[in-house]
């Protein structure tokens, strides 16, 4: 399972990723591709450290040569129908193509990038800085860096601010955190060990990523700071601060409003239930701290909820025990606030301080830095869902459910036997919520059949790719089969999902649950505060949108951040839903998502429509029920 902190989520949010994608040719003959685990495998070797294909042009463009060769075969052969695959492709061979001096090529990739985006901000930006190296290369001059700001200052000052001020401010803080040092401690961290356990040997998808890092650093390392100044002159030029149209929307709860208690279970990383001691959920039949299973339920201490550990082993805390942490806690506070504060183009301490922080760390520090920031993102994550699900209604009742998440670079190694464990953990779970009259639960999680073949990829294990693919399929269709279970065995219970963060089709790359379409489950995607869609959020299988930017909780000991993702738009809706729940407890789970989305409004997302959630709309379509 991944979390909105994962480390892989936490190094994309840092890492400016150039590729951005296009379609395949049309042909009756080729082999209709509808998931993406039915495209074939390919493997590479380099014959050098894997961070040395960032000086070693030699190596570099010989794997890319034969990624280039497999991609196109691919293509040929292949009729892959999902535009996010299709893009990846044609961004690959772009970024080849630009590498071997070919600009034409990457031109034509580049138009066909932008044909498929759905996303009108991504469009918009699509190949920006690429597009303006090239003009900058053509014009000739003896200052190329001028050339090329002045290029980049054509292309992006008539694009509309309110469109692409995420993207825009995205490029200008990853631009200011990146180096070459950070992306060789990275690849040192992630890559090598994968290269030193199979002999060498890599998936199409680290080849992809050593290609694109070296691209980074080759072509437009060089001019970081001509690109960070022409973006911050945009931003600044252009900044009016957005509408929030979420304040007019939402409804808090009186106490005096004389409506019921509603049990809600955050299944996520944990709670500090010293931030909600009004709101907590208490399992009276259960004695505190006297470690043992008072109610003979099979969990002992369970007075607030229940808690699993990574291998999913019973455990008694709702908090992960961080005590192991080298950075104490307010400076954990401080780099996350300022990663944040980065990406909103926030000037603040904090922001400075991860500045200052990633141009000076040395490459053996790159590892331990971000498993801490990651491992500190995951023990405060669940918490910071609990603040917003639990906002503006006195009578929610938190139940917290930990789960663990992996903080690692290198993920631990997936098995049959673990994932039979954690399906029948979930299971429990979901029993453990009807036995105790939960009626909503919030999953700001998810995992995938990718993930799952990275990860043993990682640690050398299931043998050829072919057989990695199949142990893969094995693994995901036994903890997919067992949530879909268990949530389908709990019609009662409405649970609310996170689309997830990939800007991905859920369906096509068979994310879970997200992709799950049952009566009782309902996905939920992000916008911004001013009802915009988000260059994150996943697709596919989105029921509704809500806002998923810049959203202030609580953390672990009670302090207050502002974190984004689909991870921060679901219990937003799962606070509606609690609140009319409170109105009227009657209400079915199928009732309940007929309210959210009823009560939505139609926003038009370029050529697209979504439902934007209104609190205020679904409450006042309760009140008019009879």
């Amino acid at each position: 399972m991944n979390s909105r902190f994962s480390v892989v989520a936490l190094l994309a949010s840092l890492f400016f990723i150039l590729a951005v994608f296009g379609p395949a040719a049309w042909a009756a003959e080729k082999t209709v591709i509808t998931k993406l685990d039915d495209l074939p495998r390919h493997t590479y070797k380099i014959g050098i450290k894997a961070a040395e294909i960032l000086d070693n042009e030699q190596a570099l463009m010989k794997l890319a040569g034969e990624v280039k060769k497999d991609l196109l075969d691919d293509l040929s052969k292949y009729d892959i129908q999902d535009k996010t695959t299709q893009q990846s492709f044609y961004a690959d061979l772009g970024q080849i193509a630009f590498l071997e001096g070919n600009y034409d090529v990457y031109l034509e990739n580049l138009a066909k990038r932008k044909a498929l985006e759905d996303k009108e901000a991504t469009r918009l930006v699509t190949g920006l800085l690429a597009q303006a190296y090239i003009q900058a290369k053509r014009a000739g001059g003896a200052d190329f860096a001028a050339a090329f700001r002045a290029e980049i200052k054509k292309l992006l000052t008539p694009l509309p601010f309110a469109t692409i001020e995420a993207g825009a401010k995205q490029t200008k803080s990853s631009f200011e955190i990146i180096s070459k040092t950070l992306l060789q401690g990275s690849i040192e961290a992630a890559t090598q060990p994968i290269l030193d356990k199979s002999g060498g040997e890599m998936s199409k998808d680290i080849a992809t990523s050593l290609i694109g890092s070296a691209y980074t650093v080759k072509v437009m390392l060089p001019y970081k700071e001509d690109i960070v100044a022409v973006y911050s002159e945009y931003i600044a030029a252009n900044e009016v601060k957005k509408a929030d149209i979420w304040a007019e929307r939402d409804v808090a709860l009186s106490e005096k409003a004389g409506v019921s208690p509603v049990i809600m279970a955050v299944w996520d990383s944990g709670v500090d239930t010293d931030i909600f001691k009004n709101q907590m959920w208490t399992n009276t039949k259960e004695v505190p701290d006297n470690n043992a299973d008072d109610d003979k339920n099979g969990f002992v201490d369970d007075v607030h909820g229940i808690a699993w550990s990574l291998h999913s082993d019973k455990e008694t805390s709702l908090l992960f025990p961080i005590g192991d942490l080298k950075t104490d806690r307010v400076r954990m506070q401080r780099r996350i606030k300022g990663l944040e504060d980065l990406q909103a183009n926030i000037q603040s301490e904090e922001a400075g301080e991860i500045k200052q922080l990633m141009a000076t760390l040395p490459k053996d520090s790159v590892k331990p830095v971000f498993e801490e920031i990651s491992k500190y993102g995951n023990y405060a994550h669940g918490t910071h869902v609990a603040g917003i699900a639990a906002k503006g209604n006195p009578f929610a009742r938190i139940l917290a459910c930990r789960t663990t998440f992996d903080y690692h670079m290198i993920p631990e190694l997936p098995t049959i036997e673990q994932a039979q464990k954690d399906a029948k953990a979930m299971q429990e779970t979901v029993t453990y919520f009807k036995q105790n009259g939960v009626r909503l639960v919030n999953m700001s999680w998810g995992g995938s059949l990718a993930s799952i073949e990275g990860a043993l990829e990682a640690n050398n294990a299931g043998g050829t790719p072919e057989e990695r693919k199949a142990l893969s399929r094995q693994i995901y269709d036994i903890t997919y089969k067992g949530l879909f279970d268990a949530i389908k065995g709990a019609p009662e219970i409405l649970f609310i999902t996170s689309a997830g963060n990939a800007d991905a089709n859920v369906l096509f790359e068979e994310f879970y649950p997200s992709s799950f379409s049952l009566p009782n489950i309902i996905s939920i995607g992000a916008v911004d505060q001013a009802g915009d869609e988000t260059d994150f959020t996943s697709f596919g299988k989105v029921d509704a949108y809500a806002n998923g930017f810049e959203v202030l909780s609580y953390v672990p000991g009670g302090d207050q951040i502002k974190f984004s993702g689909t991870s921060m738009s679901s219990p937003n809706v799962m606070n509606l839903a609690g609140k009319l729940l409170a109105k009227k407890p009657a209400l079915t789970a199928l009732q309940i998502r007929d309210l959210i989305l009823q009560g939505c409004d139609e926003r038009k997302a370029g050529e697209r429509s979504m439902k934007l959630v209104n609190p205020k709309k679904s409450l006042e379509l309760l009140a008019a029920m009879k």
